[in-house]
């Protein structure tokens, strides 16, 4: 046999060995999807627009900020078209998402964004039926709704247990992005226990699956069919899929689900306190050898923390026994925690470990941020090249700052101007010192030390934070 051949049959061998390989380790989402398919629903809402606002909530939902304003003015001219729109008369407006059946009685699962404000619920099933849904109840802080249709019989879902997904395994979605019903997505799970802004209380899971409008309430699948997250944002730059896809996890989803149906909403635990993330520089100022932990930034008055004798710089490493890597570990914790039940934290203070005991409180309505203004007794400028005054009683009550600080009217060059002190920042605390007053400020800056990272405490546009500054 001539060795021309000889070579051409390896090779063809070779392709038809890698080929097989290759479609072995790939997964085949046939069965999941004919299994599931019939368990997710398309939803659209109706809403009553105001004159002049035509098409303003028919364009699908997703975060806010993510649509490019020539993509809103595209959707708004294409809602006028398909409603006949213009004119100044008030209309119902009409927004779409998606669902899935969780018993087959009726009950069906959504995000709270997608019902949010509805006069009416259209839940349409596989089968085409088109039946009006009434919403049990909704919860904003992890954007889960609950609502009930008239069916019986209906395929329902499975539910998963999203603590068992790995990074890098498969998963798959089922939506109606733009509309577009039984549209199937897959990818992989790209991290889990992400803390996105307005959703401090869910840690999501991201994936690069396929999400756009429309998808929103939809189920996101495990490989064994099973229901992980519900689909709920996306990061775009364009309003459409990037990659950055986000699921509240089930375990999480299931927890409301089980409140809103014994009272009709969904309670979440609450320790009092604003955290941030300790930073290299951070760590070393406090004698860490580690970043790790929950810095505390802020104790809010009369809250289950100052009971407990939490301190502002302390760094929460634990809750009941739990670790607590990243700041956004601790309040998913707390969240799906019992009102009432005693807990456990584990802190550093000052580098001692100490153990505190608490009563978990019930979470609050968000207190409204309010920023310090100008005073106009100052101080001069000092080796931090910052030019501090006293806040007067009206500044006090506008920040809710009730003791303590002096507020940043003028930065320079120097040490703080790089740690990142801007303006209109009130300082609170320095290297672990309590800043009263200007006279305060003025002896600590005095004795602060050369070379070293030093931990200050900020508060700005009502937020605490913690900043690290080094003196050259």
């Amino acid at each position: 046999m001539p060795n021309k051949v000889r070579v051409w049959i390896f090779s063809l061998f070779l392709f038809s060995l890698f080929n097989s390989f290759a479609q072995a380790q790939l997964p085949d989402f046939v069965e999941l999807v004919k299994n599931n398919g019939n368990a997710v629903v398309n939803i659209s809402t109706t809403q009553k627009a105001p004159a002049g606002m035509e098409g303003a909530e028919m364009v699908p939902q997703f975060p806010e900020g993510a649509m490019p304003p020539e993509l809103e003015e595209l959707f708004r001219r294409f809602n006028e078209q398909q409603q006949g729109g213009g004119g100044n008369v008030p209309h119902e407006a009409r927004s779409l998402g998606s669902g899935f059946v969780i018993s087959a009685d009726g009950y069906v699962l959504t995000n709270h964004h997608v019902v949010k404000d509805a006069s009416e619920i259209v839940v349409k099933l596989n089968d085409r039926r088109e039946l009006v849904a009434k919403l049990i109840g909704s919860d904003a802080r992890t954007d889960v709704a609950l609502l009930k249709i008239e069916a019986r019989d209906l395929p329902v879902v499975s539910i998963g247990a999203p603590d068992k997904l790995q990074v890098g395994e498969w998963v798959l979605a089922i939506g109606s992005p733009f509309g577009f019903e039984q549209s199937v997505t897959a990818g992989i799970v790209s991290a889990k226990g992400r803390s996105l802004p307005g959703g401090n209380y869910v840690p999501f899971i991201q994936t690069d699956v396929a999400i756009n409008p429309g998808n929103s309430g939809g189920p996101l699948f495990n490989i064994e069919g099973k229901v992980v997250g519900i689909n709920s944002q996306i990061y775009s730059r364009t309003g459409g899929s990037m990659g950055l896809s986000f699921a509240i996890p089930m375990d999480v989803v299931m927890n409301v689900v089980e409140q809103i149906k014994a009272k009709g909403k969904a309670s979440h635990g609450w320790l009092g306190v604003q955290i941030q993330d300790v930073t290299r520089e951070l760590a070393e100022s406090f004698g860490m050898k580690t970043p790790h932990g929950a810095l505390v930034a802020k104790v809010i008055p009369a809250g289950p923390a100052e009971a407990a004798g939490v301190q502002i710089g302390d760094i929460i490493t634990e809750f009941n026994g739990q670790l607590i890597d990243h700041s956004a570990d601790l309040p998913p914790m707390v969240g799906v925690t019992p009102i009432n039940n005693d807990a456990t934290l584990k802190i550093i203070r000052q580098g001692e470990p100490r153990t505190l005991h608490f009563n978990v409180g019930l979470l609050p309505d968000e207190d409204s941020q309010i920023a310090a203004v100008k005073s106009a007794n100052k101080s001069p400028e000092n080796q931090l090249g910052i030019t501090v005054a006293e806040l007067t009683s009206e500044q006090r009550q506008l920040a809710q700052i009730p003791r303590n600080g002096v507020l940043v009217q003028d930065v320079g060059k120097g040490s703080a101007r790089e740690a990142g002190i801007q303006r209109g920042d009130v300082i609170l605390q320095i290297h672990n010192n309590i800043v009263r007053n200007l006279g305060d400020f003025d002896k600590i800056v005095k004795k602060l030390p050369t070379g070293v990272s030093i931990a200050v405490l900020i508060q700005r546009q009502g937020n605490p934070v913690f900043l690290a500054l080094k003196l050259k």
